[in-house]
């Protein structure tokens, strides 16, 4: 089964923000998984969240890929409004011109576009691992950004009534 890796929304300025959570640790799980997909050829895309004005407003700092993120030009990206990263966009048509059926999920904001894209993708057919130490989140005010990661790691991997289903699998385990 052919695979992808989307890494969401790992940007300057939302890994910069009060209380994100362990971005650096994040960014270096991230590239040690991206590595092993680009020895493998599996595809491997970045998406970023754009705003029309303002904070991730396309080509400022804080909309720019975080840093210590290695990106290599075989690397796909796409940009997106919103936090389901196909509504909008073209990533059905690229997973499908690049006969994609399985997609490994990290990124920022476990609990927005990470969780909204994994739903998406198994509403739309694909299983999906989502990287159990390769997302992330700043919390809020009713829980801690630990609380979140655990709450969707254990709450996606429960969701059944799509057909795919979603599991975890931490960084180190992962092979292509």
């Amino acid at each position: 089964m052919k695979s992808a890796v989307l890494v969401i929304d790992m940007q300057q300025g939302l890994c910069e923000e009060e209380g994100a959570f362990d971005c650096p640790a994040v960014i270096t799980r991230i590239n040690d998984v991206t590595h092993k997909a680009r020895l493998a050829k599996t595809p491997v895309i970045f998406v970023q969240h754009q705003s029309d004005a303002g904070y991730l407003e396309k080509n400022t700092t804080e909309w720019q890929l975080a840093d210590g993120l290695e990106v290599t030009v075989s690397d796909l990206k796409l940009n997106k409004t919103t936090p389901d990263a196909f509504l909008r966009t073209n990533l059905s048509e690229l997973l499908n011109s690049l006969e994609v059926e399985k997609l490994f999920i990290c990124g920022m904001h476990s609990e927005f576009c990470v969780d909204t894209t994994t739903r998406r993708a198994l509403s739309l057919g694909f299983p999906v691992i989502l990287i159990s130490d390769a997302h992330t989140s700043a919390g809020n005010k009713a829980i801690s950004a630990q609380q979140v990661i655990a709450h969707e790691n254990e709450t996606l991997t429960n969701i059944s009534s799509f057909g795919p289903r979603a599991t975890t699998i931490p960084s180190a385990e992962i092979n292509f």
